[in-house]
């Protein structure tokens, strides 16, 4: 919130810092805690997604018979698992927000 207003003084900055410094510790604890408590799959629209990229890449090769199976069911590996990702580049780039204001 602090990072969207329009105008900034030095201790708003000072204090975009210090908590940007603080969810660090807090995610963490989160990918640690919470995360491994809950096992999270893939929506049925990525799946969707990812069947129809498949389908796609197989046209473009020209086989056939993958894009056809492709678009006539699922793919057939059911949702895969999902996890918290800490290595995104918006999570990393955190911590340079007040820099960069």
């Amino acid at each position: 919130m602090l990072a969207k207003l329009r105008i900034h003084t030095e201790s708003m900055l000072c204090l975009l810092e210090m908590s940007t410094t603080q969810l660090g510790p807090i995610l963490r604890h989160f990918r640690v805690t919470t995360c491994t408590a809950y096992e999270t799959h893939e929506l049925p629209s990525e799946e969707v997604a990812r069947g129809c990229q498949k389908a796609a890449v197989a046209a473009k090769r020209g086989d056939v018979s993958e894009h056809t199976k492709g678009l006539a069911k699922k793919d057939g590996s059911g949702h895969r698992q999902r996890t918290f990702n800490m290595s995104m580049y918006k999570i990393h780039a955190l911590g340079d927000y007040p820099w960069a204001i």
